[in-house]
Order: C-alpha cells, then sequence, then structure tokens
C-alpha cells in the first residue's frame, strides 16, 4: 500500500468511516436474459439509485417516512419482492452487485406492480458509508452472503467487527440486524461477532439463534436443504443504543 494510501486510510479512521480493503464478494457478470435487460432499462428510471447521488433522503427518495428495511446482496431477488409486496407500508432498499440479479428483481418488482423498493447496483460496503445517512434504517437483511468456507478466507466475509459497528450507525436506536445463513461455521462466526458487538442485544431466548421469522419468506433454495436435513440458522440482533 502507498503512503497516500497509508494516510487515506489512516485520516478514514479518524474520521469514524470504514473503508473496506478486502471485498466479501466475487463479481461474477453472467449474462442478462432479454427480459432482466428489458427491465433494467425500463425500471431503473424510477427503481435504481447510484452510489453517486452521495448521502440520500429516504422520504424524498420513495415520498413518504415510512420505516425503511435494507437488503445487502438480495441475489435474484425473489424473497425481496415478496417482502416488498407482503409490506406496502414499509420502504425496501436492495443492494446487489451482479446485475443479471437486478434484472431478475426489477421484472419481478414491475410485474408485481409495487412501489416501494428502490435498487443499489453497486458495493454495500460502499453504499453504507457513502449514501444511508445515520439512525435511519429500521431493519438490515443480510440473508445467505458468500460463507468463503474455506478457512483462509474467512477474512473476506461481511460480518466483520468493522462493518458492524458501521451498519450500526446507521440503524436507529432499536433497529434490527437480521443475519440468515445455511453454512454452520458462518452462523459460529456471525454469533461470536455480534455477542462482542457493543450496543447491540440478541433477540435470541437462548442468546443464540432465533425461528425463521415469518417475515423472511421461506425460498426454495431453502425448503430444498430442509428436505435435506441442511440447517439453516437466523440471527437477529436489535441496537439499543
Amino acid at each position: 500500500m502507498s503512503d497516500s494510501s497509508n494516510d487515506n486510510l489512516e485520516q478514514a479512521k479518524q474520521e469514524g468511516r470504514y473503508i473496506r480493503t478486502i471485498r466479501s464478494f466475487v463479481k461474477r457478470e453472467g449474462r442478462l436474459t432479454k427480459g432482466q435487460a428489458a427491465a433494467i432499462e425500463k425500471c431503473w428510471p424510477t427503481m435504481g439509485l447510484e452510489h453517486q447521488q452521495g448521502m440520500l433522503d429516504l422520504a424524498q427518495v420513495f415520498g413518504n417516512d415510512n420505516d425503511v428495511v435494507l437488503e445487502i446482496g438480495f441475489g435474484m431477488g425473489k424473497s425481496l419482492v415478496e417482502m416488498a409486496k407482503s409490506a406496502p407500508h414499509l420502504n425496501f432498499i436492495g443492494i446487489e452487485v451482479h446485475r443479471p440479479g437486478v434484472g431478475a428483481c426489477l421484472m419481478d418488482a414491475d410485474e408485481a406492480g409495487i412501489t416501494n423498493l428502490r435498487i443499489f447496483e453497486h458495493d454495500a460496503v460502499e453504499v453504507f458509508a457513502d449514501c444511508i445517512a445515520q439512525g435511519s434504517i429500521t431493519t438490515v437483511q443480510l440473508f445467505f452472503p458468500d460463507p468463503w468456507h474455506k478457512k483462509r478466507h474467512h477474512k473476506r466475509r461481511i460480518v466483520q467487527p468493522a462493518f458492524v459497528e458501521s451498519l450500526r450507525s446507521k440503524l436507529k436506536i432499536g433497529g434490527v440486524f437480521h443475519m440468515a445463513t445455511d453454512w454452520e461455521n458462518y452462523a459460529e462466526h456471525m454469533l461470536e461477532v455480534m455477542q462482542t458487538a457493543e450496543h447491540f442485544k440478541n433477540q435470541s431466548e437462548t442468546n443464540d439463534y432465533v425461528p425463521r421469522p415469518d417475515l423472511r419468506p421461506l425460498t426454495k433454495f431453502e425448503q430444498r436443504g430442509h428436505r435435506l436435513g441442511h440447517g439453516v440458522w437466523d440471527l437477529m440482533f436489535e441496537r439499543i443504543s
């Protein structure tokens, strides 16, 4: 790392900003279907958000003051669209780096006629740092992130102390960070990180995991996993200060 990069990183730390030096994802750009491409062209002007817009005024973005749920890495967007359709009294923001997933999500959202969903096609860490105001989010969702299952890759997992602290400042007091994974080792890692994170309270009655809440749709992938005997672990931590 150059001297100037070191200086920038040090300045960011002093200012309480989080600069990510290791990415938690690999950009695998799949081919867009015609439907996905058409959905992006049609829907992006009204549903798309750009990182370069900077700090968002969420009331202006949605045209109301409803609570905002933000999902990191929504994949193809099926469950996110289902949640937005089922909860019109809430606003939803989805963040995804893979363009086919963005296109698929917009296509489903357009077909469902929902208006309470906005999408970023960008790195979630940078969106959090540059676009989300402090104390503005009611729920942050992280469902089935890349587990980076090899031990030498664990440092790439997005749930790390520095990111959790950055995320905490974006949640309202009483807001919830909801995680889910089908990798037990990653669930244990998430729990360890969150139990040592200050200003959070575990919503689990047993101080570990919670049953899947009804608000998180059961995906086909998860249903198949249940049939095969695979476990899924949900964690919900509330910001208390």
